[in-house]
C-alpha cells in the first residue's frame, strides 16, 4: 500500500522490514497527519444498528471477518500543508486489526477504531448475539453479557508507541461515555484478558501486533468471555469502526472515568494457583526464559527468581528478530542455554520463549533442540491427565499433529478438530468441557483459566511437567512417543506471485489429487481447511492458503525427518508447478 503525499515537495515513505527505527518507518507527512490537531464535536448517535459508510466491500475469506475499503478523513497541519491519503483496506481478523505503524496504523485511525469498539459495547443489539444467547446453558464456559457501563480494560505491549496508542484509545473510549481501566504498564495479552473476568468488564482493547514484525502494531478486541472474538462479534464491530473512520468529526458523549490499574497482580496470583512453582524451584532444572523483549518481560522471573532471563528489557525492535518463538528467532536463547553458569547437565537445561504479547509458546533444551508447538501441546496434555488428574475434551486444529488425537483417545478423552484459528478453539471451550486446546502456531488454552491462549502459563506447565518427573523435556516427550509413536513435523511458507495463483493451486489439487507424494501413496483427502492428503504410515501433507496475503502454507507430518523432507520437497514442487513458478520467492521453514 502506497501513499501519495503532498507536503510541498514529492515524498515517498519508507517501510521498515527488518530492524525497526522510527526514522525509517514513520513517513514524516503521515506522522504529522496522525499526531496533528484534531477537531471534535458532540454530534453523532450511538446505540442503534450501525450504518455502513464505505466505498467498497470485498468478499471475505474462510475464517476471517469482512474486508472493507475506506476513505479516511484528510487531516491538515497549517505549517506543512496537506497529507492526502487515498482509500485504504483495513482487514479485521479474529481479534482485531494490524498494520504498519504510520502507514496504515496512525493515531487518527487508532482513535477511530477505539470509538467504534466503544459504540459496539453500547449497541443495544449486542446482547442478542448467539454467543450471549448461550449464556446460562448447562456445562461449558459461560459467555456473560455485560453492559457498557461496566467499562473496558485497555492494555498494551512493548511495541513502538504502544503506551501512547493505549492512552489515545483510553481517551476516546472514555469520551464516548464508557469507563476505562487503563493498564499502568505493558502486560501479556492473557493478563489483560484475565482482568476482564476479574473486574467484570464488558471487554478489553489491547494495543499489540502479537508476533508480527516490529514495524507493525494493532488493536485486539476481547469480549466479556476474555478471549478471541467470535466471527459474529467481530462482524458486528466492523461497521461501527468504519463509520468512525469515515467521519470528518468525532462524536462525544458525557466523559467517563479513566482509572489506572495493575494487571500483573491478579495474573501472577492466577498462575500461582495453577502451577506448582515450588516443585519447579526445587528441581534440578536450569531454566532460561526468553520473553523476546516483549510483554512477557519479567513475569516468569517474578514468580521463579532463580531462572535466568535473556532479552529481558522492553525493546520495540525486538533485537532485530520477529517476536515469534520459533527456532530461527531464538539464537539468544540457544546461546544462553549452551553457556550455563551453573554447569548443569545439558539435558536438564530448558528454555521457554514467549512472543511479543506473550500468548504463544516455544521451547528449547540445552542441546539446542527446538520443541515445536505440537510437542509442547502433547507434553502438556500428557502431564495434565497423568500427573494433575485433570479431565475434559481436547481441541486440535486441522494443521495440528496426529499425536494429539492419538494421545487423547488413549486417555479416553473426546477430540474436537476445527479449522485453523484460535477462535474455533474458543468456540469449543465456550460450548464444551475442554481440558486443553491448541494450534500449530503455539497458542494453547488450558482449563481452570480463561478460554485464551497463554504462552506464560504454557511455559510454566512445561517446566512443571519436567520438574514432576525430574527429567529433561526430551525424556518426558519420550513418554508421550511411547503412546503415540514418533512424529516429525515441518512447515514451509511459499510466497507466490498472486492470490489468484495461490487459490488456483489449491483448487487444482482438490480436483486432481496426486497418487503419490514424496514416494508415499495418497490414501485419503480432507478439505475442511485447505486440502490435506493422508499418506502411508500416518503421514500427511496440508496445502492451505493464507487469508491475507499470497502465501501458500505447506505442512507435513511423518514418522521420520527423512520422510518429512521428501514429502515436503515434493509438495513444494507440486505447488510451484501449479502456480507456474520456477522457484519460491521466500520459503520460510517454521519447525
Amino acid at each position: 500500500m502506497k501513499y501519495s503525499l503532498h507536503c510541498g515537495v514529492p515524498s515517498r515513505p519508507t517501510r521498515a522490514r527488518t530492524a525497526f527505527s522510527a526514522t525509517a518507518a514513520v513517513p514524516a507527512c503521515a506522522a504529522i497527519g496522525a499526531l496533528g490537531p484534531r477537531a471534535h464535536t458532540t454530534d453523532g448517535k450511538r446505540g442503534g444498528a450501525p450504518r455502513r459508510r464505505v466505498s467498497a466491500r470485498t468478499a471475505s475469506v474462510r475464517g476471517a471477518s469482512q474486508t472493507w475499503e475506506l476513505a479516511p478523513p484528510i487531516k491538515q497541519d497549517p505549517a506543512f500543508g496537506s497529507c492526502e491519503l487515498p482509500a485504504m483496506t483495513i482487514r479485521f481478523g479474529t481479534d482485531g486489526w494490524r498494520a504498519v505503524i504510520a502507514d496504515g496504523y496512525t493515531f487518527d485511525r487508532v482513535r477511530a477504531a477505539a470509538r467504534g469498539m466503544a459504540r459496539y459495547v453500547q449497541w443495544e443489539g449486542r446482547e442478542n448475539l448467539t454467543v450471549y444467547a448461550r449464556h446460562g446453558e448447562e456445562g461449558g464456559y459461560p459467555a456473560p453479557w455485560r453492559a457498557a457501563a461496566r467499562g473496558l480494560v485497555v492494555g498494551y505491549d512493548t511495541r513502538f508507541l504502544s503506551a501512547r496508542f493505549a492512552a489515545a484509545v483510553a481517551e476516546e473510549v472514555a469520551a464516548m461515555g464508557v469507563p476505562v481501566l487503563l493498564s499502568d504498564t505493558f502486560a501479556p495479552t492473557p493478563a489483560i484478558s484475565l482482568a476482564i473476568r476479574d473486574w467484570q468488564t464488558a471487554g478489553a482493547i489491547i494495543v499489540t501486533a502479537s508476533h508480527n514484525p516490529p514495524e507493525y502494531n494493532g488493536l485486539k478486541f476481547k469480549p466479556e468471555y476474555a478471549s478471541s472474538g467470535m466471527p459474529e462479534v467481530m462482524d458486528a464491530i466492523i461497521p461501527f469502526v468504519h463509520e468512525e473512520l469515515a467521519r470528518a468529526t468525532a462524536p462525544r458523549e458525557t466523559p467517563a472515568a479513566i482509572t489506572h490499574f495493575s494487571p500483573l497482580d491478579g495474573y501472577r496470583k492466577q498462575l500461582t494457583d495453577l502451577v506448582d512453582l515450588g516443585r519447579i524451584a526445587r528441581s534440578d532444572l536450569d531454566v532460561v526464559v526468553d520473553p523476546m523483549h516483549g510483554a512477557g518481560v519479567g513475569v516468569v522471573r517474578s514468580l521463579l527468581p532463580g531462572v535466568r532471563e535473556v532479552r529481558a528489557t522492553p525493546d520495540p525492535t525486538f533485537g532485530g528478530y520477529n517476536p515469534e518463538p520459533i527456532d530461527r528467532n531464538l539464537p539468544p536463547l540457544r546461546e544462553a542455554l549452551r553457556n550455563s553458569p551453573r554447569n548443569a547437565p545439558e539435558s536438564m537445561r530448558i528454555g521457554i520463549a514467549t512472543d511479543g504479547d506473550a500468548d504463544r509458546i516455544g521451547a528449547m533444551d540445552g542441546t539446542g533442540h527446538f520443541f515445536n508447538s505440537h510437542e509442547i501441546f502433547a507434553i502438556l496434555l500428557w502431564h495434565l491427565v497423568t500427573r494433575k488428574g485433570w479431565g475434559g475434551g481436547v481441541v486440535k486444529t486441522f494443521s495440528t499433529s496426529n499425536m494429539i488425537g492419538t494421545l487423547a483417545r488413549h486417555f479416553g478423552l473426546p477430540v474436537y478438530e476445527t479449522p485453523i484459528g484460535f477462535k474455533y478453539i474458543v468456540e469449543n471451550m465456550l460450548n464444551h468441557d475442554i481440558l486443553i486446546g491448541g494450534e500449530e502456531s503455539g497458542g494453547i488454552g488450558i482449563r481452570n483459566h480463561i478460554p485464551e491462549r497463554d504462552g506464560v502459563l504454557s511455559g510454566l506447565l512445561l517446566l512443571e511437567a519436567a520438574a514432576w518427573e525430574n527429567e529433561s523435556v526430551a525424556q518426558v516427550l519420550e513418554r508421550v512417543h511411547a503412546i503415540t509413536g514418533a512424529c516429525t513435523y515441518d512447515r514451509v511458507d511459499l510466497h507466490l506471485p498472486s492470490r489468484e495463483q495461490m487459490a488456483g493451486v489449491v483448487e487444482q489439487l482438490q480436483k486432481t489429487p496426486p497418487r503419490t507424494i514424496g514416494g508415499s501413496d495418497v490414501q485419503g483427502v480432507e478439505t475442511s481447511d485447505g486440502v490435506k492428503f493422508l499418506l502411508e504410515n500416518n503421514a500427511w501433507i496440508l496445502f492451505r492458503p493464507s487469508g491475507t496475503e499470497p502465501v501458500l502454507r505447506v505442512y507435513v507430518e511423518a514418522p521420520t525427518r527423512n520422510e518429512v523432507r521428501d514429502i515436503l520437497e515434493d509438495g513444494e514442487q507440486m505447488a510451484l508447478r501449479g502456480a507456474g513458478a520456477t522457484a519460491r520467492t521466500a520459503g520460510v521453514r517454521t519447525a
